[in-house]
């Protein structure tokens, strides 16, 4: 939890605190003879839930509520940075500023709206207001009120909109109470009424609407306090007992991509752009995790997301961009990525150390164990990993690098599911299953567990004259609502007038795919290791969320810089070759289009990629990374590319 003190200085989006308090340990806290004070600095993050009115006939668009009903706000996310100081007679005068963004588009609820010409959303609300609480020692209740702002949105239903900013006010009241160290909590309700807003909308044909913003916020937080600096040395009189009970992780991760103009004789609808791009992608992670009981673990994961992949992550099925979602955004989302409950049940016999990290609470385990895992998650988090390429926030960005890339994993946009895994841990070897939800359709954001996901997992660890290594074999099959290759090119066989995308979507069912598997990562000295991965599915049928490939095969090497003098530097090289099925490339060719790609005709190669990558360890938390990336055959077109990919990474994490 200390390691977190740097990354809120320099970031401030440490997020909410999650449901530890029941746990144990706070309750030491209250016992402290040391007297609490509030006087001082302090950084955080909230998480929360907003509903609201942009007023009549404006047509908002529907939020991700998630637990909650879907709301024009949906959920919220945010971070925070103030200054109290305490009276002596314990009245906390303080000031604070902060952010919030609301969550995505809510897809099942769009659907069930009637039709409209444009629609109204919220792109953010920002905040300075004062704040007057009375401190019960660790304890303040707190009224809070000042200016505000925010950016509102008409989308247009072709795509095009025009926003605006928009002044108001805001007032709240919460309660905030110390938990451990540094760290306090609080719940906070706040109104924000912004001024109303006039549209023209006459250059799109339609007439003018008010948009007349009233909100209402309702907020879990967590604040990081830094004693007061204006002392020398800053006081610490804030610092209260640590707890071993929860922790917090955070991430930052800026990777802007971008690639100079290729040869492109045609271009389809999915094709990346002859011209060249640049564009950029931006999240902020929390990782909070506590104690429920014994064995008993929860871990929540928001996350904000921001940017686009070149070309909307299309145009390469071994996309070049780990951290590009298919559901991009100009203005940062909220999302609650991870929420998960794990049991470890030991079975007695040799114990191993926890490191405190990123989901992960500190302490020991038994070696030989059953966990069992409950909840939304990526596939990714448990399944085909690698020590050398499974982290496009640290090591390789291609999606055909860090995953192995023709198991069509279920997930939604960003790349997660719901669902279960249960392991069996031994010491040299281990087995994992898991059933998951899978999207409604391909490309979908709604989960379902209507058809269903399944993958299982051995994993084998060994030494090879004295160098470890491990072997991952694994086998997944899935049931989803898509569409069959054949049978698409057979219809329009006996019609050509149709168009193959449209009989594609009138043929769709619950059809099966499956497919395998094998994982290597061998550190061949120290310093250096090696990775491979081969992967196949049955190709039969439509991809439903991950890419558009069928067969793939991938490896490379990773090297620390010890042997130059800078021991936590690392370079990586590595290559993968793509394939798709007859049925597929047909499919392609006769103009079809997959979840990423689609040139409208195809001259089908295997796709290709080349990867190099430099990262540069700047300190203990933060790491810039250079990337290359060369594309042969993009989309499997020999007719287009070849694409040179350059990239820039700037990732923090504490």
């Amino acid at each position: 939890m200390k390691k977190t003190t740097l990354f809120i200085i320099s970031a401030g989006v440490a997020w909410n605190w999650s449901p530890a308090l029941a746990a144990d340990p706070p309750l030491k806290v209250w016992a402290s003879k040391k007297v609490y004070d509030w006087t001082g600095f302090y950084v955080g993050g909230h998480f929360g839930y907003g509903g609201g009115s942009f007023g009549p006939d404006t047509n908002p668009l529907p939020l991700q509520g998630v637990a909650f009903p879907h709301s024009p706000i949906g959920l919220i996310g945010g971070y925070q940075i103030g200054y109290n100081r305490e009276l002596p007679n314990h009245v906390v005068l303080g000031v604070e500023a902060d952010s919030t963004f609301p969550s995505y588009l809510d897809q099942s609820a769009m659907g069930r709206l009637p039709p409209a010409a444009f629609n109204t959303t919220l792109d953010y609300i920002g905040t300075v207001r004062g704040r007057i609480g009375y401190a019960f020692g660790p304890w303040m209740p707190y009224v809070t009120g000042g200016f505000a702002w925010g950016h509102t949105h008409a989308v247009i239903n072709d795509g095009s909109g025009v926003g605006h900013y928009q002044p108001g006010w805001t007032a709240g009241i919460g309660l905030e109470f110390a938990v451990s160290g540094n760290w306090s909590a609080k719940l906070e309700y706040e109104y924000v009424d912004l001024s109303r807003q006039l549209y023209d909308l006459s250059g799109f044909g339609l007439g003018n609407v008010n948009v007349d913003s009233r909100i209402s916020l309702a907020k879990i937080g967590l604040n990081y306090h830094f004693g007061d600096l204006t002392q020398k040395p800053a006081s610490k009189q804030t610092a209260l007992p640590d707890s071993d009970a929860w922790n917090v992780h955070a991430q930052m991760t800026f990777l802007p991509q971008g690639y100079p103009s290729i040869r492109a004789p045609y271009t389809g609808p999915n094709s990346l752009p002859g011209g060249g791009q640049l564009q950029a992608t931006w999240t902020t992670t929390a990782f909070l995790g506590a104690q429920l009981w014994e064995g008993g673990e929860f871990y929540f994961n928001p996350e904000l997301a921001q940017g686009f992949g070149i070309n909307g992550t299309l145009g390469l099925a071994g996309f070049s961009n780990g951290e590009a979602q298919k559901a991009g955004a100009p203005f940062p989302k909220i999302r609650a990525q991870r929420y998960y409950i794990k049991q470890t049940w030991g079975l007695g016999g040799e114990q191993e150390e926890v490191a405190d990290g990123p989901n992960q609470l500190s302490g020991k385990r038994d070696i030989d164990r059953i966990t069992l895992i409950v909840g939304r998650f990526a596939v990714g988090d448990f399944f085909d990993n690698n020590a050398y390429a499974h982290d496009p926030r640290a090591d390789f960005m291609n999606w055909a690098m860090w995953e192995a890339a023709a198991y069509d994993f279920p997930a939604d946009l960003p790349g997660y599911t719901r669902g279960a895994v249960v392991e069996l841990n031994r010491k040299d070897w281990a087995v994992r299953a898991g059933l998951l939800e899978v999207p409604s359709q391909p490309n979908s954001d709604i989960l379902q567990f209507k058809t269903g996901g399944v993958v299982a997992e051995f994993e084998e660890r060994h030494s090879i004259f004295g160098q470890p290594g491990k072997l991952r074999l694994g086998a997944f099959g899935t049931k989803g609502v898509t569409g069959n290759y054949n049978q698409a090119l057979a219809i329009t066989a006996l019609d050509p007038t149709q168009d193959i995308n449209a009989v594609m979507a009138s043929i769709r069912r619950v059809n099966p795919k499956h497919g395998f598997y094998a994982n290597l990562e061998q550190q061949i000295v120290p310093d250096i290791g090696l990775f491979a991965r081969a992967s196949w599915n049955d190709g039969q049928n439509e991809i439903l969320s991950f890419t558009d490939i069928d067969r793939s095969l991938s490896g490379g090497l990773s090297i620390k810089g010890s042997f130059w003098g800078r021991p936590n530097d690392t370079v990586g090289i590595g290559g993968a070759i793509n394939g798709l099925s007859a049925a597929h490339r047909n499919y392609l060719a006769a103009g079809g289009m997959g979840l990423l790609i689609g040139d409208g005709q195809l001259n089908y190669r295997p796709e290709q990629i080349v990867e190099a990558y430099y990262a540069w360890k700047v300190n203990t938390w933060s790491t810039l990374s250079f990337d290359y990336q060369f594309v042969a055959n993009p989309s499997y077109n020999a007719d287009r590319g070849p694409v040179s990919i350059f990239s820039a990474r700037a990732h923090a994490e504490f």
